[in-house]
């Protein structure tokens, strides 16, 4: 089984004040249907480039929005920066989804802009011309992508809801494909697919 690197959403623990890295349950189950392996990775930079130097591929998972439009966890920022660069430098494959997609456009000059009319358990868009139903639970979007990147899903009011590098192995998707129940078999079969599972 191919091993991926799936990085966490940080949050606060009330009562405490401390930070937490924390992965959604659904992610395991999703992965392993798509017979990837998961290893969740800490949002520590020398954390992160160690564990990621024995695995097949990076997950960028959503939550936190970045801190470059308002978010609050600059360690993770620093983390999947990291991780991108890695993967530059590996030719390691990186699959971003809702922030993990913010953060490949982000990287590559992509301007994010506040949406609306993108929070919901359905939204219909156009993937490579044909119209498939998807979630959607993001605030920032863009219109627009800069090469490298190339659009290959979109809204109807034009939002990008999916990229992916011209040369690198990396895309990037606004849905949630580990939230669905069942797993459509389109996602099971783009990540593994996308890992070579």
């Amino acid at each position: 089984m191919r091993t991926v690197a799936v990085t966490q959403r940080v949050t606060v623990d009330p009562p405490h004040g401390t930070r937490r890295d924390c992965l959604d349950q659904v992610w395991v189950k999703f992965l392993l249907r798509c017979e990837l392996l998961p290893i969740p990775i800490p949002n520590s930079v020398d954390a992160a480039l160690t564990i990621c130097k024995n695995v097949d591929g990076i997950v960028l998972t959503g939550g936190n929005d970045l801190t470059a439009y308002g978010g609050d966890a600059p360690e993770r920022d620093e983390t999947e920066t990291a991780l991108l660069d890695l993967a530059e430098q590996r030719d390691l494959p990186v699959l971003g989804v809702c922030r993990g997609m913010q953060m490949i456009q982000h990287r590559f000059g992509t301007r994010l802009e506040r949406v609306t009319g993108h929070v919901a358990p359905r939204q219909c868009i156009s993937i490579d011309g044909r119209n498939v139903e998807v979630n959607s639970f993001h605030n920032f979007g863009a219109s627009e992508v800069h090469p490298p990147l190339m659009t290959w899903a979109i809204a109807d009011d034009g939002v990008i809801k999916a990229v992916k590098h011209a040369k690198c192995r990396m895309i990037g998707v606004m849905w949630h494909p580990e939230r669905l129940d069942p797993f459509t078999a389109d996602d099971v079969a783009l990540f593994s697919g996308f890992f070579g599972a």
